[in-house]
């Protein structure tokens, strides 16, 4: 089972999501050329209408996308693709060309955020820094100084815990899992790896 190419005039259209957050980082369009190489190489290939020609995700500003899944939905004219981004998708620097929020809301009427999205925004500062962010000039700190700003933060979440209010507590948490991330991104770890080691010691638990 392939893409009904036919069926779109030789182009489907292509939604590319991050394979470990989920989060939606482009749209794009395949024709059969870019499909095949795609498969051939595992590296994502798009066909570009407004050049008129096939081009590889990254070829000019390193950020390849390594190709994880590719699913075809039941019309069989368009595809998903799940990747491993290497860096920033969207040419302005940003993790996904999708950041121009119109209306999100969850269920409490309050705009949501998740915690992997955060640590692909820091990993994207590491990777394109950006003058003038409080992240890239931490990153660029070193991590003495990220690990001083964790035990100040990690403090002010004891302090909160015994004399504010919820609300306060919650945003001192989210100071420390922020500096967190920063300091985990500066050592080449990720939540994954964080994941793994709960994972095991949950497996360890459970043969007890």
């Amino acid at each position: 089972m392939k893409p009904d190419f036919d069926k779109m005039q030789g182009l489907v259209p292509v939604v590319v999501q991050d394979a470990e957050t989920l989060m939606v980082l482009m749209l794009g369009y395949m024709n059969p050329q870019a499909y095949k190489k795609t498969l051939e190489t595992g590296l994502l290939h798009m066909w570009s209408r407004s050049r008129n020609t096939l081009w590889m995700k990254g070829e000019s500003s390193g950020h390849i996308h390594k190709v994880v899944s590719m699913a075809l939905d039941c019309d069989q004219d368009a595809l998903l693709v799940k990747v491993k981004a290497q860096g920033p998708t969207c040419h302005t620097g940003a993790i996904s060309c999708f950041f121009n929020t119109l209306h999100q809301r969850d269920r409490d009427g309050v705009g949501t955020f998740d915690l992997k999205a955060l640590e692909k925004v820091v990993q994207g500062r590491a990777q394109s820094p950006k003058e003038g962010s409080y992240t890239t000039s931490l990153l660029r700190s070193g991590i003495e100084r990220i690990s001083k700003k964790i035990l100040e933060e990690s403090g002010e979440v004891v302090i909160a815990l015994l004399r504010e209010d919820n609300q306060r507590v919650s945003e001192e948490i989210a100071d420390l899992l922020y500096h967190l991330l920063v300091a985990m991104t500066k050592k080449g770890l990720s939540l994954r790896d964080v994941e793994r080691v709960l994972a095991n010691r949950r497996a360890v638990a459970q043969k007890k």
